[in-house]
This record gives C-alpha cells, structure tokens and sequence, in this order.
C-alpha cells in the first residue's frame, strides 16, 4: 500500500481580511475618483478667473463633489475601524485622508465664499496630495500585509 503525502494547507495571515480590504480599496478607490473629478472641475471654473458669477454653478459642482470625497473618506475609515482594525496603515491612511479633505473642503470653502483667493495656493497642492494619497491607500491595501502592525495594537 502506498501512500501520499499531502502537505497541510498552510493559511496566510491576511486571508480573514480579504473581503474587507477589498471594501476599503473600493470606498478609498471610488474617493480617490471623486478627487480626481474635483481637479477636473476645478478647471471648469478656474478658466473663469475673477469672474464667479460665470462660474457659480461649476463652483457648485466643485463643493459638492468634495462632499463626496469627505463622505467617502470617512465610509473608510470607519470600516476601517471596525473591520480592518489589525490593519494600522489602512486605519491611520483612511484617517489621514478624511482629516485633509475636511481641511480642504474648509480652505475652499474660505476661498468661495470669504473671497480669500490668497488661500488658492495652498488649496492646490494640498489637492495634490490628496490625491496622491487616496491613489497609495487601495494599493496598500490590496497588500496582505500585517506584519507592519505590533502585536499590541487594537
């Protein structure tokens, strides 16, 4: 009689995590479009320096789109909290994320509508890397990586 052997069926650490991650990806993901969109409209109504009259409605558009972002944002990082808490990179990213975009929403908003155009040059690269990090969190966790978290965390 002859046997087989079988080697055992080894787990990975990130397997319980697998849905999960991928509804962070998907919300970060669908946020990070939303940001991209912003810039699009942005430039709708920059064309219309100084004239805010002509450019109120993409203004609009702009702000609520932002809205979007913010919401998005905070989805994530409350099924971050909940459901990927082991994950520390995803829970302070999601955070991240959401704290800047509430700071951008409000120097826009000081922008629009306290006419503080001296504010845009900060209002732009911080769009910048908004957006940079709304791109980087899906990557990240599309990796099954926990190592990076400390056994005492959460």
């Amino acid at each position: 009689m002859t046997r087989t052997a079988t080697a055992p069926t080894r787990r990975t650490s990130s397997a319980p995590d697998h849905t999960p991650r991928r509804v962070f990806a998907a919300l970060t993901g669908l946020a990070a479009l939303a940001i991209l969109l912003q810039g699009l409209w942005a430039g709708q109504f920059l064309e219309h320096d100084g004239q805010r009259d002509a450019a109120e409605n993409w203004i609009e558009v702009h702000a609520t789109g932002g809205e979007v972002a913010i919401g998005l944002a905070a989805l994530a990082t409350i099924w971050a909290l909940l459901r990927l808490r082991h994950r520390r990179d995803l829970v302070i990213g999601g955070v991240l994320l959401t704290v800047l975009l509430v700071l951008e929403a409000f120097i826009g908003g000081l922008i629009a509508d306290d006419g503080k155009d001296s504010l845009t040059p900060l209002h732009i690269p911080l769009a910048m890397f908004l957006m940079a990090v709304a791109v980087w969190l899906p990557f990240r966790a599309g990796q099954g990586r926990t190592d990076s978290v400390p056994a005492d965390w959460g």
